[in-house]
C-alpha cells in the first residue's frame, strides 16, 4: 500500500520545509500543485528530489480547488493532504504507517480525522476550543473529496471514518503580521461567499451578538485564558472577524449598486 502526500502551495518558501521534511522519508510520492509562486517555492520543492511531482496552476481565491487538483493527481492507495506550514510528528507518522500497513478491510475506516495543534504567536494553543483542532486529512484514494465551497471545509469521505491520536503541528501564525494577513484573506473569502449568496446580514448580530458569543465561548467557556496573552488575542480577533465580514459585504453591495447606477 502506497501513500501520496498532497499539497497546494503559493509563495511558501518560508514554510514548505515543515511539510516536506516531515514526510520525505515515508511518503511514496509528494504531489504539489503550485499556484504560480514568484518566490523560491518551486526551487525548494525540487531540491527534495524526484519524489516531489510539481503541477503548475493558477492561484484561485478558493485555494481548495488546487488542493483537490493535487488529490486528483495522486497515484497512491492512500492520500494524506497537508498544508505547507504543517508538520507530521514522529508519533503521527508511525500511526499513519500502521494504518496503511493494515490496508482496507471489512469494518475498517477509509478516512481519519487528525488532531491538529495550532501555533499562535509564542505558543501552540491548548485551550479556547481550538485544540484538538480535528481535520480530516487521511483517506483511501478515491474515497475523499473536497467540496471546494467553503474556506473552512473538510474533505467528505465516502465510508466510515476514525480518529487518530497523534498531533499534526500547524505553524500557522508565528508572528502577528502573518496572522493578520491570513485573517484578512479568510474574512474576505467569507464575505465573498455571503455576498454571492445574497445574504442580508444583521447589524446587531454581526457587531454585537456573534462577537460577544464567540469571545465568551473561546475565552471563558473553553478556557482560552489558560493560553495567556496569546489566548486573549486569538479569542479577540476570532470575535471581531464578524465586524470585518460585515463591512466587506457592505462594501461589495455598495460597489454593485454604484455600477448599476452608472450603467
Amino acid at each position: 500500500m502506497k501513500l501520496s502526500v498532497c499539497l497546494a502551495v503559493y509563495n511558501e518558501e518560508k514554510t514548505l520545509h515543515y511539510a516536506l521534511d516531515s514526510v520525505k522519508d515515508f511518503a511514496d510520492e509528494i504531489v504539489l500543485v503550485d499556484g504560480g509562486s514568484d518566490d523560491d517555492t518551486r526551487k525548494i520543492a525540487r531540491s527534495y528530489g524526484k519524489s516531489v511531482r510539481i503541477i503548475e496552476a493558477t492561484n484561485p481565491p478558493m485555494f481548495h480547488i488546487n488542493k483537490q487538483k493535487a488529490i486528483d493527481a495522486a497515484r497512491g492507495d492512500w492520500v494524506l493532504q497537508l498544508d505547507a506550514d504543517e508538520q507530521v510528528t514522529e508519533e503521527l507518522k508511525r500511526e499513519i504507517q500502521e494504518i496503511i500497513a493494515k490496508g482496507e478491510g471489512e469494518g475498517r475506516p477509509v478516512g481519519y480525522w487528525v488532531p491538529r495543534k495550532n501555533l499562535f504567536l509564542d505558543r501552540f494553543l491548548s485551550k479556547g476550543g481550538v485544540y484538538p483542532d480535528y481535520t480530516l486529512r487521511l483517506y483511501v484514494r478515491g474515497k475523499g473529496r473536497l467540496p471546494c465551497k467553503d474556506v473552512h471545509e473538510n474533505a467528505h469521505v465516502d465510508g466510515d471514518v476514525g480518529y487518530l491520536k497523534s498531533d499534526l503541528l500547524h505553524y500557522a501564525d508565528p508572528d502577528f503580521d502573518r496572522y493578520l494577513m491570513r485573517w484578512n484573506r479568510y474574512t474576505s473569502l467569507d464575505a465573498s461567499l455571503l455576498h454571492k449568496q445574497g445574504a442580508r446580514l444583521s447589524t446587531v448580530s454581526y457587531f454585537i451578538l456573534k462577537p460577544l458569543n464567540t469571545f465568551f465561548s473561546m475565552y471563558i467557556r473553553h478556557r482560552g485564558y489558560v493560553d495567556g496573552f496569546a489566548g486573549f488575542v486569538f479569542a479577540l480577533f476570532s470575535s471581531i472577524r464578524y465586524w470585518a465580514i460585515y463591512i466587506k459585504v457592505k462594501m461589495k453591495s455598495n460597489s454593485k449598486h454604484k455600477k448599476e447606477f452608472v450603467v
